[in-house]
C-alpha cells in the first residue's frame, strides 16, 4: 500500500471522526452530510446551490459558553460582544439579543441592519479606524452604548458632535500593547505597523488618553486591544492582559484616571482543517478561563479595581456553524499536473483563498461516507485564474452533479461576497432540529441592475 494512499486514508478518518463528534455535523444512514438534522442534499435540491447553511444550535451553544462563563466566573461583570463583521444579518442580531450578549458594529451598515433588527442600542459598541461622520451622527442619534476611538479628529469629531446633541458618550481608546500573536500575517492587528490603535511603546497611547480627558461630551471609560485573529495560544491572551493592567496602571499613577471597562476583542480559533486543533464548544470555557485568571490575578498586583471586561468573539461563534454547499459542473484534469473540479460558486462567494490562502476542509455531501479516491483542486466559476476555493482536497472520485460541502465557512465569507462577473450572492439559511429556514433570501438579477442607470445621453 502506497504512502500516498495511506495519508488519503488518514485524513479521511480524521474527517470522519471530525464530523462524528461535531454537533453542527454527522453523517446520516444515507451516507449524507447531515447539518442541524438536516439533510445537506435535501437543502441543495430544495435552496438550489449555491447555499450557505448555519447551525443555530451550535451558534447559540458558543453564545452562551462565553457568557455563562464570565457570569460563573467573574460574577457577571462583563459582557460579551457578537463581531458582526464575521457574519452580520438582522437573524444574527435575533438571535445575539435572544442570547443576552451584546453586538460590536464596525460600519453604519452593521449598525443599520442590528437596529433594524431590534437589538437594544445600549448593547451596541461601535469600532472602525476611520468612522465617517455620518456614522458617527447615526451612532449617536441611536444613543449606543459605546464607540472605541481609534484616532485624535476621531475624538474631536465625537466630541462636537456629542455636544451639538446635548449628551455625553461613552468611549474607548483602542490601544496596541505590543503583543504580535501566532497568525496569519494579513489578520495580525496589534503590531506596531497597525493601521488601528495607539501604541502603548511608542507614547501615542497615553497621549491620546490625555487629549479624550479634555473632552467635556466624552466619557472615557477604558480601553479596548484586539491583538490578531485565528489564535491557539493562550498565552497570547494572557499575555495581552497583563500589558493592559500595566497600561492601566500607568494611567492611574500618571493621569489619576483608573479604568472601567476593559476590552480584550476577540481572535478565538476554529477548526479549518486537520491543521487546526479541534476544540469543542466547552473547550472555549478553558480560553476564557485563563484570560479572566489573568485579570484577576494582574488587578490583585497592581492594586485596581477589577475592570468590567468585554470580550468580542465572531469567528468562533459562527465560523464552524457554517457549511458551503456547491454542485459539481466543468472537471478537467491535467496529466501530470492537476485535477479540477468546478463548481457552480467561487470566489464571489468565498474570497477568503483568493485572499490569504486559507485552508478548509470538503466533503462530498451527497458521498460523505465513502473513502477517499484522489487529491482535486476545487474551481469557481469567476474569469480568473486564482478563483480556487483550494487546491488539495482528499474526496472520492467526483462526479457531475455531486454537491460538495465545503466545512467552516460561516466566519467571513458572506461577510466579504462580492457580485464579481454579475453572478448572484448567494443565499443563506439557518438550520435548526431539521427545519431550515431563510436569513438571507436569493438574490435575481433584477437586484443586480436595481442601483444601475443609464444617462440620457446614452439613451
Amino acid at each position: 500500500m502506497s504512502r500516498f494512499f495511506i495519508d488519503r486514508m488518514a485524513l479521511w478518518c480524521y474527517n470522519i471522526s471530525i464530523m462524528n463528534t461535531r454537533e453542527t455535523l454527522k453523517i446520516n444512514a444515507k451516507g449524507h452530510l447531515e447539518i442541524g438534522g438536516a439533510d445537506a442534499c435535501d437543502l441543495a435540491e430544495k435552496f438550489s446551490t449555491p447555499l450557505y447553511v448555519f447551525d443555530e444550535k451550535h451558534i447559540r451553544d458558543m453564545m452562551a459558553v462565553y457568557r455563562d462563563t464570565i457570569e460563573e466566573e467573574y460574577g457577571g461583570h462583563g459582557c460579551v460582544l457578537y463581531a458582526s463583521k464575521a457574519f452580520s444579518c438582522e437573524a444574527m442580531y435575533a438571535i445575539a439579543r435572544q442570547e443576552r450578549i451584546g453586538v460590536d458594529v464596525v460600519s453604519g451598515g452593521e449598525l443599520y441592519t442590528a437596529l433594524k433588527a431590534g437589538f437594544p442600542a445600549e448593547k451596541i459598541y461601535m469600532h472602525g479606524n476611520n468612522k465617517l461622520s455620518h456614522e458617527i451622527a447615526e451612532a449617536l442619534d441611536a444613543h449606543i452604548g459605546c464607540i472605541v476611538v481609534d484616532a485624535f479628529s476621531e475624538a474631536d469629531l465625537i466630541e462636537r458632535e456629542a455636544e451639538a446633541r446635548g449628551i455625553v458618550q461613552k468611549v474607548l481608546i483602542r490601544i496596541n500593547p505590543g503583543v504580535e500573536a501566532h497568525t496569519h500575517a494579513y489578520v495580525q492587528t496589534a503590531t506596531p505597523d497597525s493601521k488601528f490603535g495607539f501604541s502603548v511603546a511608542s507614547g501615542a497611547a497615553e497621549a491620546i488618553v490625555r487629549h479624550v480627558l479634555t473632552k467635556k461630551h466624552l466619557k472615557l471609560c477604558g480601553f479596548h486591544c484586539h491583538i490578531g485573529s485565528q489564535i491557539f495560544e493562550k498565552a497570547s491572551f494572557v499575555l495581552a492582559v497583563e500589558k493592559n493592567l500595566k497600561f492601566m496602571a500607568e494611567m492611574k499613577e500618571r493621569l489619576g484616571f483608573e479604568t472601567e471597562e476593559l476590552n480584550l476583542g476577540g481572535g478565538f480559533g476554529i477548526w479549518y482543517t486537520d491543521e487546526d486543533p479541534k476544540i469543542p464548544v466547552a473547550g472555549y470555557r478553558d480560553y476564557l478561563s485563563a484570560l479572566l485568571d489573568a485579570v484577576k490575578k494582574g488587578c490583585g498586583e497592581y492594586r485596581l479595581k477589577e475592570p468590567f471586561i468585554l470580550l468580542e468573539p465572531g469567528r468562533s461563534i459562527v465560523g464552524e456553524a457554517g457549511v458551503t454547499l456547491y454542485r459539481v459542473g466543468a472537471i478537467k484534469e491535467i496529466p501530470g499536473i492537476r485535477k479540477y473540479l468546478a463548481v457552480d460558486g467561487g470566489m464571489f462567494d468565498n474570497p477568503r483563498f483568493a485572499l490569504y490562502g486559507s485552508k478548509y476542509t470538503a466533503v462530498l455531501a451527497n458521498r460523505a461516507a465513502e473513502e477517499p479516491q484522489e487529491v482535486v483542486a476545487i474551481a469557481g466559476k469567476c474569469c480568473e485564474s486564482g478563483d480556487l476555493i483550494g487546491t488539495n482536497f482528499n474526496l472520492p472520485k467526483a462526479k457531475v452533479g455531486d454537491i460538495v460541502a465545503i466545512l467552516s465557512t460561516g466566519a467571513y465569507n458572506y461577510s466579504m461576497a462580492s457580485n464579481y462577473n454579475r453572478n448572484l450572492i448567494p443565499p443563506a439559511i439557518l438550520v435548526k432540529d431539521g427545519r431550515a429556514d431563510y436569513i438571507v433570501r436569493p438574490q435575481s438579477y433584477e437586484d443586480l441592475v436595481r442601483s444601475d442607470a443609464i444617462p440620457d445621453r446614452l439613451k
